[in-house]
Parts: C-alpha cells; sequence; structure tokens
C-alpha cells in the first residue's frame, strides 16, 4: 500500500478501513476458525518496488493470501508475479488494470464497470451537454501517469459521443509544482471545458492555478483524484465552487447501505489520530467492502485456495457496505456506478460543511440526484447561482 509518496493520502485511508474490517471479523472468531492478520508494506507510490514487495509476500512471509493496493501505482507492477503464481487478487481502485493481462483471477473494487474510461468520464459530459448554450470545445489537462490513459481517452469518446471538439491537449511531469503556464495555455485555446485527469497534490496546485490565472470556462474538472479527499477539500474549500468531478459514495440517503454508516463513524473516529482524511467518503468504503469480498469468498468455499475463491468470486453476488456487487468481464464490476456531482455554496474551509452532500450536490445519475442542474463554474466560484 502507499502508504508514503503522492499517493498516501488515499493509501492511509485504505489501511485504516482495513484495520477496521480485521478487527471486526477478529472480533467475530477470525475466518475458518483463525485469527486474521493484516500485513501492509509500504511501496512509497513507488511502482518499481512492488515486484519485490509481492515477492517477500509470498516467498519470505508465506502469506496465505495477498490483496492488491490502491490504485494502478500499486496493482499493476504486481500482476505479473500474481498471474506467474496463479494467486487470486482483488485490487483497490485500479483503473482499467486488467485490460492488457485479462487475468481471471483478478477483480476489482471500483465502479467503473466494464469499460472504465469511458465510466469515469461521462457525467462529466453529460453534465456539459445540458448547458446552454451547449459548450463544443474542450480542452484535455493530465498527468503524465498510466492511470490517466484510459480516462483521457474515455474524455475523448465522451467528446465524440456528444458532438463537442477537443482543440487543446496537453500533459504535465507529476514534478509539476506550478501549473500556471499550463493553465494560461488553457486560456489561450480558448476552450470552453476544462477537463482534467490528475493525482492528489496536482489537483490542489491545478485549482489554485485556476483561481490565480482567472480561468474563464463552462464547465471545469472531470477526473481528478484529490478533491474527494477531506484534508484537500478543507484546503480549498471555497475554491472548490462550480467544479465537477467525479465520487464513488457520498452520504446521500439512497447509498446508505447495511452496515456502512457505522463503518464510516468508526472511521472517522479514529482518523484524527491515524492522520488519514477525515471524511473517508471516496476510499474507506471500498477498501472495507475489498476484505468483504475475501471475507464472503473465504466464508462460502470453506478455503483460502485461490482458485476455489476466485471462480466463487467470478459468479457470486457480495452484500457489502457499498451494496451489491457482481463481477464480470476482466474482473469489474458488471454495472458502473460512478457519481458526477458539482461542488456548491462553500463559504469556508471547514470540514464540517463536507460531512452532508449539501455542498457535494449529485448530478448523475438522477436517481441519484440530489441537487439542481449545474450552473457554470465561473459563476459557481463566484457564488452566483
Amino acid at each position: 500500500m502507499s502508504l508514503s509518496g503522492i499517493l498516501a493520502a488515499n493509501g492511509k485511508t485504505a489501511l485504516l478501513a482495513h484495520k477496521l474490517w480485521e478487527e471486526n471479523i477478529n472480533n467475530k472468531g477470525g475466518l475458518l476458525g483463525r485469527p486474521v492478520q493484516l500485513v501492509c508494506i509500504d511501496d512509497q507510490t513507488n511502482p518499481n518496488l512492488v515486484p519485490d514487495i509481492y515477492q517477500k509476500l509470498l516467498a519470505d512471509e508465506e502469506t496465505d493470501l495477498i490483496m492488491g493496493g490502491y490504485g494502478d501505482n500499486s496493482i499493476k507492477p504486481a500482476m505479473p508475479l500474481v498471474i506467474e503464481h496463479k494467486r487470486f487478487f482483488v485490487g483497490l481502485m485500479g483503473l482499467a488494470v486488467n485490460q492488457e493481462f485479462n487475468y481471471e483471477n483478478y477483480f476489482a473494487m471500483i465502479p467503473t464497470g466494464p469499460d472504465p474510461g469511458v465510466a469515469l468520464t461521462e457525467g462529466f459530459f453529460e453534465v456539459a451537454a445540458k448547458q446552454h448554450p451547449k459548450p463544443e470545445t474542450v480542452a484535455i489537462l493530465c498527468a503524465d501517469a498510466p492511470f490517466s490513459k484510459s480516462p483521457v481517452q474515455g474524455a475523448k469518446d465522451n467528446c465524440a459521443k456528444h458532438g463537442m471538439e477537443v482543440v487543446f491537449e496537453e500533459s504535465y511531469p507529476l514534478s509539476t509544482i506550478d501549473f500556471s503556464q499550463f493553465i494560461r495555455m488553457v486560456k489561450q485555446s480558448g476552450a470552453d471545458i476544462l477537463f482534467m485527469c490528475s493525482y492528489v497534490g496536482d489537483s490542489v496546485g491545478l485549482v489554485k492555478a485556476i483561481d490565480r490565472e482567472g480561468l474563464q470556462a463552462s464547465v471545469v474538472g472531470g477526473a481528478m483524484i484529490g478533491p474527494q479527499n477531506g484534508s484537500v477539500k478543507t484546503e480549498l474549500g471555497p475554491l472548490l465552487n462550480g467544479l465537477v468531478n467525479y465520487e464513488y459514495w457520498l452520504p446521500v440517503e439512497k447509498l446508505m447501505y447495511p452496515g456502512v454508516q457505522e463503518m464510516i463513524e468508526k472511521y472517522q473516529a479514529s482518523a484524527l489520530q491515524e492522520g488519514t482524511d477525515p471524511l473517508g467518503y471516496y476510499v474507506a468504503p471500498m477498501a472495507y467492502a475489498q476484505l468483504q469480498i475475501v471475507e464472503q469468498a473465504i466464508t462460502a468455499t470453506q478455503s483460502i485456495d485461490d482458485d476455489k475463491l476466485a471462480a466463487y468470486t467470478r459468479d457470486a453476488v457480495f452484500h457489502t457496505v457499498v451494496g451489491d456487487i457482481k463481477f464480470g468481464k476482466g474482473g469489474g464490476w458488471t454495472e458502473p456506478r460512478v457519481l458526477t456531482v458539482q461542488y456548491q455554496h462553500l463559504t469556508d474551509h471547514s470540514v464540517a460543511q463536507f460531512r452532508e452532500a449539501k455542498t457535494q450536490v449529485v448530478l448523475v445519475p438522477e436517481v441519484l440526484s440530489s441537487g439542481s442542474l449545474i450552473y457554470p463554474y465561473t459563476k459557481a466560484k463566484n457564488g452566483m447561482a
């Protein structure tokens, strides 16, 4: 798990959720009559360290089961070794990791369904297409990282679907600190929409640069990792107003599945002491459900045999804190459940205003919609509805 480096914020949140599951399952007697012990090694958000970590866990530690860490950076480099050893492998939020490998024993705890890049971005462009006048031109700005490839292609597919033209596309190095030059390039393009695909720290820098440079656009956001995180929310505060981005879970009525509120309350009670995301809405439910998948597979098969666990997981319906889940092609969910939200009416930097979904208005899917249709980014940013 990435407990240091650029993805540490989400890695630490995932680990705390895993610890809550570990405590809960051991309080109930463990699995197969044995206590469960989680062993976690920090990969420092460095994909080059991942293979040796899994080699150590498999060979030296002789672990019964291995798990996928958080995101492409931690999962994809492990896949060749996992495939070689024919292990059962459930990853956390790796986007399109298995498109390259097509490994039948891999399963992805991410609600992006069988076409991840399109699912992650379609709500953003669906919302944009409903504006009057309809935006016509798009600028794409993304991190130069493997994670970006699938969302960027998905964005282009959705642009084509809605008759929009990509007039600017640029990637920035992960070492970038000042994003002003990139935002100035976007301004010069005159694009109606700015679609971004970024990591946690990048997202903070990008939003601040957008404010500093006074970018004028109808819709801004897209596939940014960061605004979902409580520490990022509180750092940016009102600068988030008007931003449209994806989420995987929020405390809206129709997503309050059995056990999720209790889990979130326990998580938030420990978050300050553990130095993790004070809210946990983005990663914690998915991380907890990741281990519920493993738990239910072990319980149903009464086994820790990798082939038996994988065979069961391919066909079963799992009951988790993020709802019922069934896996399909490539180990993804059979149906996407990505939320598209707009940040609205933020007035300060307190975490309290983010605890309910009122300031993170769900626009897509409509069945979960908790607020009105989007208003333009430039007006929203200035507090004008």
